[in-house]
């Protein structure tokens, strides 16, 4: 399954952090994600299967960029 990350998305996983905080930011995107806990701001990588694995949510609201505009010529 392929994630749909980008940077800035609001994550939510399935467990909490020590601090106890479930929610998380993502910073960096490469071969590692990069996420920074809401609670303490600690930063962690985790590679994409861990990521998938243990994500629950996407809290980002994003538009879908479909053109659904009509261009008929008349």
């Amino acid at each position: 399954m392929l994630l749909d990350i980008q940077i800035n998305d609001h994550l939510r996983l399935k467990k909490p952090h020590p601090c106890g905080s479930y929610e998380w930011t993502v910073f960096r995107i490469g071969a590692d994600i990069g996420l920074e806990c809401h609670g303490c701001k600690r930063r962690v990588l985790l590679d994409r299967r861990e990521l998938s694995k243990r994500l629950k949510v996407n809290l980002t609201k994003r538009e879908d960029k479909k053109d659904n505009t009509d261009s008929t010529v008349i």
